[in-house]
């Protein structure tokens, strides 16, 4: 860095990139965990969002892979959930969206369970 730059701040603090763990805490457990607020969007169109484990942590990966730290994590999930909340508006019928690794790592398109199915499942 600059020295005229540096010899500005007062404090200097050093900072070191989240582990998986970490981004998946933030993922998930705050009040407002960007998790919980797709969940809630999906809602208002009638719609349930799950993610697996497996694919919370490919999100982690992936914002690791580009050094993006927590940071990165909306634009992960907007390009994995874009497409899906385009075409939900629209549908006639209304289900569970389930995200999956594959669906992370390899863009395979969501697989959404009509609720009728889920409630026969319970059922039997």
């Amino acid at each position: 860095m600059i020295p005229e730059f540096i010899g500005r701040l007062p404090v200097i603090a050093t900072v070191t990139p989240l582990d998986r763990a970490a981004l998946m805490q933030i993922l998930t457990e705050p009040k407002n965990a960007l998790v919980k607020q797709y969940q809630r969007m999906f809602e208002l169109d009638g719609f349930e969002l799950e993610f697996d484990k497996d694919a919370l942590e490919a999100i982690a990966d992936k914002a690791i892979d580009r050094e993006t730290g927590a940071r990165g994590l909306r634009a992960i999930m907007e390009e994995i959930l874009g497409p899906v909340m385009f075409d939900i508006p629209g549908s006639e019928v209304q289900g569970i969206v389930k995200i999956t690794k594959a669906v992370v790592v390899d863009g395979v398109e969501p697989q959404t369970v009509p609720f009728k199915n889920v409630r026969q499942e319970k059922s039997a």
